[in-house]
């Protein structure tokens, strides 16, 4: 058990349990491959971020569950679980990945929908006759 390090990471509506075990460099999410689960290169890339910036790229497999939130939702959280994870790993990671802001909870949520507006500040449109 003590070779399998875990992480949560939060955003938006989106909740990622990260799971790294050591191995070849493998991002597993929903028991799908990384290419097959996000179709831009931008998320995937938001995704290795933490591992490239603690140059851990090809020592952990990292298996992820994730649930709520859309697809970039969903990648900030994946990106905020593997950077909590890697400190379980290795504590000394904590200043390179604080620096770059990854270990930060991105805590801008949507705002909610307010009673006589269409969405949270929205009015409905206004007609003088």
């Amino acid at each position: 058990m003590a070779n399998k390090f875990y992480g949560t990471g939060r955003r938006k509506s989106s909740v990622a349990r990260v799971y790294l075990v050591p191995g070849s460099g493998k991002i597993t999410i929903n028991k799908r491959d990384i290419d097959e689960y996000f179709g831009m290169e931008t998320l995937k890339t938001i995704i290795r971020q933490p591992l490239v910036a603690t140059s851990t790229t090809d020592k952990y497999d990292v298996k992820v569950n994730v649930q709520g939130g859309g697809l970039t939702g969903q990648a900030g959280a994946i990106r905020h679980g593997i950077a909590r994870a890697l400190l379980t790993v290795d504590a000394d990671f904590r200043p390179t990945l604080k620096k770059a802001g990854y270990l930060t909870r991105d805590s801008r949520m949507k705002e909610r929908k307010k009673y006589g507006l269409k969405k949270a500040r929205r009015a409905p449109q206004f007609s003088k006759r």
